[in-house]
């Protein structure tokens, strides 16, 4: 087996789809040895911020001197970028080894009629990968929900995190925040501890109760304690308590408040022991790198990409492009899930919007670009519809310019699915640019 070979196998359509409960994930890390036992985890879920968030508390630890492992999802450009360690994706012969492994537990699950989905194939090459490497502590990110997601396999953690709670993948969390909420605070653990961004009260009320139901400690963070003092398309900076002059390279006021957060389940590590310093909240802070939510891939014009995919997502980008880019008009790239809100997401940009180019993401899922244009077109938009990310990139630079020459903005969202394309295509980076930052002067460490 090589690496094609691996990922198409770990791929394969007979591991496609979902399946609620942990029996089979159990099973299938039992096949393997609960590589899960014996290690310290940060568990992180929520609708929105979830990646932003493990990768601040990440890199954190790692300042701190924690090897650590961090596990996010979905991939934005390699199928590796979901699997580090210190900040370094999983290696190919790595994945080609435990790709292995797996394949031979799964085999002798099938005679049980036991066959896993691919996203806990996924996280248990993680887990085998984190143990193997002696990681001190993982960052989890959980997938869809938390209850019943394969993350939650675990049985303890150092501190659970939960970011912000909207409407989202309904036909499986539940049709109500309620209903979400409890989904999420399912990786509440018994005698744990919670770290919440500060949700509306019905989210607040749901979470609270759960964690007295398990006799787990609830941390709200406090955004009253917060003060931007800088907002540029060169990072931000900002007071938080006790702590001035932080800094993020991480666009948009959402991302000052994920950092307040990850600053918080610091502090609470702290108090239960973790060797964790100011300057390493500070470097932390500053050196975390997250692709594909609001960032700068392109100058003359300005394209940005960002993985907004629901209502709450693309609330959040409009804020944010309405304030790193005052009184601009922007080309919108859109490509989005049939099955998501888009009717609520395309009219959430339409006060920023100069035009639209469509776009269809790499899934069955996905809504037909010339449809996509089409509902934009009914709302009085300019919209026109490409059959390939490449052509519809180019097209969009194109009217971005013709529109506002130089100072063009071109801004690509919609799903995650297919902003890793216009990431490759505009940055050509062979690493996958992670630390590339066109308005810093190249790469950074």
């Amino acid at each position: 087996m090589d690496y094609k070979e691996a990922v198409e196998y770990l791929e394969t359509p007979r591991f496609q789809g979902s399946r609620p409960g942990l029996e089979s994930m159990a099973a299938l890390l039992e096949e393997l040895g609960d590589p899960q036992r014996g290690m310290e985890y940060v568990h992180i879920a929520g609708t929105n911020g979830k990646g932003s968030t493990a990768s601040f508390i990440e890199r954190i630890l790692r300042e701190g001197g924690y090897r650590t492992g961090l596990y996010t999802s979905p991939y934005i450009q390699r199928f590796t970028e979901r699997i580090r360690v210190n900040g370094a994706e999983i290696a190919e012969e790595a994945v080609v080894r435990l790709t292995e492994r797996l394949a031979e537990a799964t085999s002798r699950l099938r005679r049980k009629e036991i066959v896993p989905t691919v996203f806990e194939l996924f996280t248990a090459m993680a887990l085998l990968y984190y143990k193997e490497q002696q990681c001190d502590v993982v960052v989890l990110e959980a997938g869809i929900g938390g209850r019943l997601d394969a993350t939650n396999i675990i049985s303890r953690t150092a501190v659970s995190v939960i970011t912000t709670i909207d409407y989202d993948h309904m036909n499986v969390l539940g049709d109500s925040l309620e209903k979400i909420a409890w989904e999420k605070a399912g990786i509440v653990k018994d005698n744990g501890l919670v770290v919440m961004y500060p949700q509306r009260e019905v989210v607040d009320r749901v979470i609270a109760d759960v964690c007295r139901q398990k006799k787990a400690g609830l941390v709200t963070v406090d955004f009253t304690a917060l003060n931007v003092t800088e907002m540029g398309l060169a990072g931000q900076k900002f007071h938080f308590k006790g702590y001035g002059n932080l800094e993020i390279r991480l666009l948009g006021t959402h991302q000052i408040k994920n950092a307040a957060v990850a600053v918080t389940a610091a502090e609470e590590l702290i108090k239960r022991g973790w060797h964790i310093s100011n300057q390493n909240i500070r470097a932390g802070l500053l050196g975390t790198r997250w692709p594909g939510r609001l960032e700068i891939v392109h100058r003359d014009p300005v394209v940005v990409i960002d993985g907004a995919h629901n209502p709450q997502g693309v609330r959040v980008l409009t804020e944010s492009l309405a304030r790193l880019f005052p009184g601009r008009r922007i080309t919108f790239i859109v490509g989005i899930m049939a099955d998501k809100d888009y009717e609520t997401m395309t009219e959430t940009v339409l006060p920023l919007a100069e035009k639209f180019v469509t776009v269809m993401p790499h899934s069955s899922r996905a809504l037909a670009s010339g449809k996509l244009a089409d509902i934009l077109r009914k709302k009085g938009c300019s919209a026109i519809s490409c059959t390939t990310v490449r052509e519809a990139v180019d097209l969009a630079m194109e009217l971005s310019r013709e529109e506002n020459g130089e100072e063009g903005v071109v801004c690509a969202f919609g799903s995650l699915y297919y902003i890793g394309d216009v990431r490759d295509y505009l940055m050509k980076d062979e690493d996958g640019g992670m630390d590339h930052d066109p308005y810093m002067g190249g790469s950074r460490q």
